[in-house]
């Protein structure tokens, strides 16, 4: 692993694609965090955090399988909207199994700013290709806007916590108290709140 420091996503994800097995190793080694992140945040109804987890790397495979290097949004909130898309429809199968609808699954974080698009999926039982791919695109307008208002210290924040990252990492890789962060935090959740978000 140790010849792929210091490449891009975009790099590793080519390599990937051309078969290099190793690069697909290092993505899905690097974006774990990610995926597990994104799990905490969700209840599989009669199924262990193991199968979220299963799923969760699925769509990272999905994701570095169907990005498109060199497009306007990054590989790591392409695949956050992966990730959360596969685990979401793991859910609607436990839950049509036994007879649920998919508004029920539960969300545990209550950071429903996580990713801009899980209302919307969560109020789809069946998604086409078309729908998926107009979702990503208004969930990536919403992600840009959003990001359009936050400070710098607020866009490293989210992005290091999109990757997977806590309160305290974020604090030590930014050199900034855990407090700071917190209220790094709040400032975005207000913001992502506002109409215009």
């Amino acid at each position: 692993m140790e010849k792929y420091e210091g490449l891009s996503d975009e790099e590793l994800i080519r390599l990937a694609k051309g078969g290099d097995a190793e690069a697909m190793d290092c993505l899905l080694a690097k974006y774990k965090g990610l995926v597990l992140k994104l799990c905490r945040a969700r209840f599989l109804a009669g199924g262990e955090k193991d199968d979220l987890i299963q799923e969760g790397m699925i769509g990272l495979y999905k994701a570095v399988r169907d990005f498109v290097p060199g497009g306007d949004a990054k590989f790591m909130t392409f695949a956050a909207l992966c990730i959360d898309r596969q685990i979401l429809r793991a859910i609607e199968a436990s839950q049509r199994d036994k007879n649920k609808v998919l508004n029920n699954s539960i969300s545990l974080s209550g950071k429903e700013w996580e990713l801009a698009e899980q209302s919307a999926l969560m109020n789809q039982a069946v998604m086409s290709p078309e729908s998926i791919v107009l979702e990503q695109s208004a969930a990536y307008e919403r992600l840009k806007t959003l990001k359009e208002k936050l400070s710098p210290l607020e866009r490293e924040v989210l992005d290091l916590y999109l990757a997977g990252h806590g309160y305290r990492e974020i604090a030590a890789i930014l050199k900034k108290s855990p407090k700071s962060i917190d209220n790094a935090f709040q400032r975005i959740r207000k913001k992502s709140r506002s109409r215009d978000a």
